[in-house]
């Protein structure tokens, strides 16, 4: 799914008007209608009183619609009119006129240095005030406006995007905080933003007919990742596969005291589909990894707690290095050596890349087609410091067109940056899967993918959303706080049979 700019915001709105064609106000009303239908799934209760804040534009056009649409379900509404400037836009101005009389919808009319009406107890408040054309911070009247209904006891839900928020840059001063945003046909690039969390709050992409054809002709870096995507990259078995032809990955993992991160991605990337896999470990973790993942082939390095050598990388479709190594200086010398004589695509993840970032040098010897999986700390120590998460977005795509190589920056809807410079947000996941070792997981199972001849794009992309999958098919029944990396192995299974029927319909 892509992810626009406001300004083609703009442009796919008048094509769409153009090409259909469509009033302007029919498409205001059309959105307002997708609107209306998210909203009474979310607060079905019609005895809730409702306030809706319109501004003079179309965002607030969209916000009048809503009330008369939510008046005739049931609901008691409140209409609160910001006279942000003398003269509304003609579909505002359109639907005002459309707002039921006769004292049906309560209407208060706000100006600069009105007093501010009460706001029933447990109502729902929209936010109707500005929209996604918002050029300046919110600042005076309207800045106090946003900021005492962000004090009220109130739920709050936001048309389209939070007033105060820029779609595309970041958003400075106060902002309406929404706990719900309802937007249209596609997510805003402000949405994947962290300071925006408490801003923006859960939001649900309705779909509202805009033009597909000009919509596909829209060139974007962004992209979300919805089910669909990756049901659509997923590659089902062969009938006459077997072992030899589902590729060979090579694990390089684990050290003493954490022969556990070898565990888990050893038996991630075994879950992940390929025929054969090895894990090479220091001589600590034999009998642990032995008997606990009896399906790998265990390959043994000469010192007894750290990895210290190379092992032999002939005949390994993909190579996963760094879950748990330890950063001795042994294993440091083992890493240059590794990166020094093997072109084979690697994934380089936790202690690899902390060793990278000591080594500034050492990321022109990475194979083409590799995949960087760094957490925040570790993007911050390889690209530097960033003013805003914005810049660390560039920093991102920078990153991964230099490399050429696929960068993993993971976190609630997690980057992957492509070597072309597109960033493809992840649309699965959930919050218990910040718990030690689900990195480890996701390295696994990258890991098996690229050895199934997945390209690196593919494998990210792919294998990020499975592996937030597993933990939403994990939370369903253990929650948040109980969640365990191990828990996302257990359910890997069930990731991909969802993603096989997806695929098939």
């Amino acid at each position: 799914m892509k992810i626009l700019s406001a300004q083609q915001t703009q442009a796919l709105d008048q094509a769409t008007m153009d090409q259909e064609p469509i009033r302007s106000l029919d498409l205001m009303e059309r959105a307002s209608l997708a609107f209306f239908r998210a909203f009474c799934r979310y607060y079905d209760d019609t005895g809730r009183s409702i306030v809706i804040l319109c501004g003079t534009g179309n965002n607030g056009g969209d916000g009048l619609a809503v009330a008369r649409l939510l008046h005739h379900a049931g609901y008691e509404v409140t209409v609160w009119l910001a006279r942000v400037s003398e003269q509304g836009s003609p579909d505002y101005t359109a639907n005002l006129k459309r707002l039921p009389r006769w004292n049906a919808v309560n209407v208060v009319t706000l100006e600069k240095g009105s007093p501010l009406p009460d706001i029933p107890k447990n109502a729902v408040v929209i936010d109707g005030l500005f929209g996604s054309g918002l050029n300046r911070p919110v600042a005076g009247y309207w800045a106090e406006v946003l900021t005492y209904l962000n004090e009220a006891p109130s739920q709050r839900v936001a048309i389209d995007i939070p007033s105060g928020v820029f779609a595309d840059k970041p958003s400075d001063g106060v902002s309406f905080r929404a706990d719900r945003t309802i937007t249209f046909e596609y997510p805003k690039l402000a949405f994947f933003i962290p300071e925006n969390e408490d801003r923006v709050g859960d939001w649900t992409v309705v779909p509202i007919g805009l033009h597909a054809p000009t919509l596909a002709a829209m060139d974007t870096p962004y992209y979300f990742t919805t089910e669909h995507d990756a049901a659509a990259l997923w590659r089902p078995r062969k009938r006459f596969a077997h072992k030899g032809t589902q590729g060979h990955a090579l694990m390089i993992c684990g050290s003493y005291g954490m022969i556990g991160a070898a565990i888990l991605s050893v038996r991630s990337c075994l879950r992940s589909g390929p025929g054969l896999v090895t894990a090479h470990l220091p001589t600590c973790g034999y009998q642990i990894v032995q008997s606990s993942v009896p399906e790998a082939i265990v390959s043994l390095d000469c010192h007894g707690y750290y990895w210290s050598e190379v092992p032999p990388t002939g005949g390994y479709a993909a190579i996963g290095v760094g879950c748990g190594i330890g950063q001795k200086a042994t294993t440091s010398d083992a890493l240059l050596g590794l990166l020094e004589t093997t072109d084979t695509p690697m994934v380089l993840d936790a202690d690899a890349l902390n060793l990278l970032a000591k080594h500034d040098d050492w990321m022109n010897y990475i194979p083409a087609g590799s995949i960087l999986t760094p957490h925040p700390g570790e993007f911050r120590r390889l690209a530097g410091s960033f003013d805003n998460h914005l810049d660390r977005l560039a920093n991102l795509r920078e990153l991964a067109r230099d490399k050429k190589c696929t960068f993993v920056l993971k976190g609630a809807f997690t980057a992957v940056a492509l070597p072309s410079g597109e960033i493809h947000f992840n649309g699965s996941g959930n919050p218990g899967m910040a718990t030690a070792g689900s990195g480890d997981v996701l390295t696994g199972l990258l890991t098996g993918l690229l050895a199934q001849g997945y390209s690196s794009e593919s494998a990210a992309i792919l294998g990020v959303y499975i592996h937030g999958l597993a933990g939403d098919l994990a939370a369903d029944h253990l929650g948040h706080e109980a969640l365990l990396a191990s828990d996302l192995v257990q359910n890997l299974g069930r990731a991909f049979y969802r993603l096989k029927q997806v695929h098939a319909t």
